[in-house]
């Protein structure tokens, strides 16, 4: 089994070393590839005195989450890509755990880990990708108790791009991350695209990860709101199926004025700008969309089959809370 990991960094050297030092500990044999962002906090220099071991791709400037594992997926050697967050701490037998289910059904494109809080390792913080009906990407079975996860892998909508598997041969046939996103829904449209051509991708619950929420970007950042607001109308326009947005599209409309009107309420452009970036692309995101869309394998039914029913803002706001709450703890 040849097994190539891809961790990409940018000035994370302060949760870079429990990462590169766990991956040492790994029982499963692996390449392990590096893609430094164009840090300036001296990683570099201390992954060629700690990490031999590792194929150290320097970049010359952020290339962001999805340019930089593009980077270190074109320089891999294995069938099995593996990437896997800069702050995420794995047990010894992550990688065994999350590349089996792969030799299960040659259908299998991606396999999912499962991301649990670095210092509430009990409380799930994604076991995936879920899709709603209004078009919201959010975390699969977030905030739950690790204890409720399956016993057997299970197949979902699609893989977070922190603790993923993907099949060689898969992203062969659909492409890479589409590195305009930068950061944030890369991984959702390349599942889009994934189960537009077929490829199943399945949870594996032995595949724990310890991860440090938004520790390299700030959670609520201006940058990160900016960047969902945009990359939510990209994926939307690209990969959904004409079926689906014309019996969705009041459910998605209303999801975005409501984050207008709570962006305009918190002060907080991001949200605007983000989506006006978007809307200005429309053109473009239109053609591409009609590209996607004509390679398409599957039928719009079976892809309606994984649109979760929205949820509603009393729970967005539960969630929040209670996202804030874990983080304060830390």
């Amino acid at each position: 089994m040849n097994v190539s990991v891809i961790v990409v960094t940018w000035n994370g050297l302060h949760v870079l070393k429990e990462c590169i030092a766990a991956l040492a500990q790994q029982t499963l044999v692996h390449e392990l590839i590096v893609v430094d962002n164009g840090s300036g906090d001296g990683t570099r220099e201390w992954l060629a005195e700690h990490a031999p071991q590792a194929k150290v791709i320097a970049l010359p400037s952020n290339l962001g989450f999805a340019g930089g594992n593009n980077v270190g997926m074109r320089a891999a050697t294995g069938d099995y890509l593996v990437l896997l967050n800069n702050d995420t701490i794995a047990p010894p037998d992550f990688l065994e755990q999350l590349v089996a289910p792969l030799a299960n059904d040659r259908r299998i494109g991606s396999v999912a880990g499962v991301l649990v809080f670095a210092h509430q390792p009990e409380t799930i913080a994604s076991a995936g990708i879920v899709v709603s009906s209004d078009g919201l990407h959010r975390d699969l079975w977030a905030f739950q108790p690790v204890v409720t996860l399956p016993a057997q892998p299970v197949e979902i909508f699609g893989a977070s791009g922190g603790a993923v598997c993907y099949r060689r041969a898969a992203l062969d046939d659909v492409g890479l991350f589409d590195e305009r996103y930068f950061n944030y829904l890369e991984d959702a449209d390349l599942a889009w695209r994934l189960r537009l051509r077929g490829w199943r991708c399945v949870l594996a619950p032995a595949a724990r990860v310890r991860h440090i929420y938004s520790a390299t970007s700030g959670q609520g950042s201006p940058f990160k709101q900016r960047l969902l607001a945009r990359n939510r109308l990209r994926v939307i326009l690209r990969c959904l199926p004409f079926k689906l947005l014309r019996k969705h599209w009041r459910s998605i409309l209303r999801y975005d004025l409501l984050a207008l009107g709570y962006g305009v309420a918190r002060f907080q452009p991001a949200v605007i700008s983000g989506r006006l970036q978007a809307l200005g692309q429309i053109l473009q995101l239109v053609q591409e969309r009609r590209a996607l869309q004509k390679r398409r394998e599957v039928s719009s039914d079976s892809l309606e089959h994984w649109l979760a029913a929205p949820v509603s803002i009393r729970e967005m706001l539960d969630e929040q809370r209670t996202l804030t709450a874990i983080l304060g703890g830390v």
